[in-house]
């Protein structure tokens, strides 16, 4: 199979996404353990300018799908930003992880020189072709917000390693 746009991000955008899914029960089972309301963890920030962990997740979710449906042409769902548990934020993650299944991989690898524009805070948008948008925009946006969330679960002390964080990669083993 060629490397395509679609190749390079959909299934590793699943995967990164499902790990945070698989995290968040780590997490779930931990502050149930230490006898601690999962709300903490929700709340919990790195620094103090930094988005708390719920927010770190609602937007990893929303970059990813966003970013593929401007990619394919297409209309992204509409969330409204207002879980407050660890089950309604797997939710969000399982209904995004959906929607980027749904997608026409051709329609995405299509992109490849198409501009795309996005919004860049408040009224500000950006513009760039399709192939860079998806390199030097999308991915590293999805996944800086992957880390955040991981790391700030790992902050708080829940046991998890690198194998969580990347989840099932695909690798065969020789």
């Amino acid at each position: 199979m060629p490397i395509s746009m679609s190749s390079v991000s959909l299934p590793s955008y699943e995967i990164g996404l499902n790990a945070l899914a698989a995290v968040l029960d780590k997490a779930e089972a931990f502050a149930a353990a230490k006898k601690i309301d999962a709300a903490v963890l929700l709340q919990t920030r790195l620094a103090p300018d930094m988005f708390a962990l719920t927010r770190q997740v609602q937007i990893a979710c929303d970059m990813a799908k966003n970013g593929m449906a401007r990619l394919a042409g297409v209309e992204a769902p509409k969330y409204d930003d207002n879980e407050t548990t660890i089950a309604q934020l797997k939710e969000r993650i399982g209904k995004t992880v959906a929607f980027l299944k749904s997608l026409d991989p051709a329609a995405i690898n299509a992109a490849i020189d198409r501009e795309i524009v996005f919004p860049m805070g408040g009224t500000n948008k950006g513009a760039m072709k399709g192939s860079d948008y998806l390199a030097f925009y999308m991915t590293p946006n999805v996944y800086f917000h992957l880390v955040a969330a991981y790391s700030i679960l790992r902050h708080c002390g829940v046991e998890i390693g690198k194998r969580d964080f990347l989840g099932p990669i695909p690798v065969r083993m020789v």
